[in-house]
């Protein structure tokens, strides 16, 4: 969900593509005698610094781009009322417990909400054109919404639904008893959502992006504090795991890390 890996597009999309094109046909071409020429520096001496096909260094410290930080500045996809459906049906999805946080303090809620407002909610990644006849499990996401419009169209159907059933409330305000029937009932399809919403779709994406929330990097707002991967002793983003690749079934016995590193680490100077 976490889109972290995007391809660049706009403007410059065609320019990408024939640097791309570019480089490959250069290297299909060149292969033979590129570790040479690159062993060679402007005044002949070998020794010279590497070089790419467009005469620059391959790599340049603090260069690449950076993974999209998350903010704790509120919610800016969800409306109030899709807040309260969304706190209260991830918080039964993974609820709290003596070995770890529960999805909303491990703020899977600010994830889905920044996800859903961007290139994973307009389904840059799905095809959505018709036609749109019931499809089969095995064929994947099936419908005519993107993310974004599913969730906000099933959070509406699921709680007028709850109204028409449950004395006039919304699911937030439900017991823990009836959320957990509720949701059991989406994830079984015995659930007509007005709409257009396939209930069972939209369980299986709100469970998925949930799960992916509370085990994303940090970075993406969910798995605040690293804890879920603490729970689970995953150390996350280290440089590399060379020396334990054959270590197999060893924990890893070094304290997680994401990419913009862990409390207490800080930036040397230069």
């Amino acid at each position: 969900m976490a889109d972290c890996n995007d391809d660049p597009v706009g403007q410059d999309g065609a320019d990408v593509d024939l640097r791309r094109r570019h480089f490959l046909l250069a290297g299909a071409a060149g292969l033979a005698g590129s570790a040479a020429a690159a062993m060679v520096s402007h005044d002949g001496e070998l020794g010279g610094p590497p070089q790419t096909i467009r005469g620059e260094m391959p790599w340049i410290e603090g260069a690449a781009d950076s993974p999209p930080e998350v903010s704790d500045g509120g919610y800016a996809f969800f409306k109030p009322e899709e807040v309260a459906f969304i706190e209260a049906a991830v918080e039964r999805l993974i609820p709290a417990d003596p070995e770890g946080p529960g999805a909303v303090q491990a703020g899977v809620p600010i994830f889905l909400d920044r996800q859903l407002g961007g290139p994973f909610g307009r389904g840059d990644h799905f095809y959505l054109g018709g036609p749109w006849p019931k499809g089969k499990p095995e064929q994947g996401y099936q419908s005519r919404f993107s993310p974004a419009q599913m969730y906000r169209a099933a959070i509406a159907a699921i709680d007028k639904y709850v109204a028409a059933n449950f004395a006039g409330v919304s699911f937030a305000k439900l017991g823990t008893e009836d959320q957990d029937k509720l949701l059991e009932a989406l994830e079984g399809n015995k659930i007509d959502l007005e709409g257009g919403v396939d209930a069972q779709a939209f369980f299986e994406m709100l469970l998925q992006n949930t799960k992916e929330g509370y085990l994303s990097d940090p970075i993406y707002g969910g798995n605040k504090n690293m804890d879920a991967w603490k729970m689970i002793g995953f150390p996350g983003a280290h440089y590399d795991y060379l020396e334990w690749v054959e270590k197999h079934g060893e924990r890893v016995p070094y304290p997680p890390v994401g990419f913009k590193g862990r409390p207490g680490w800080r930036e040397v100077e230069r």
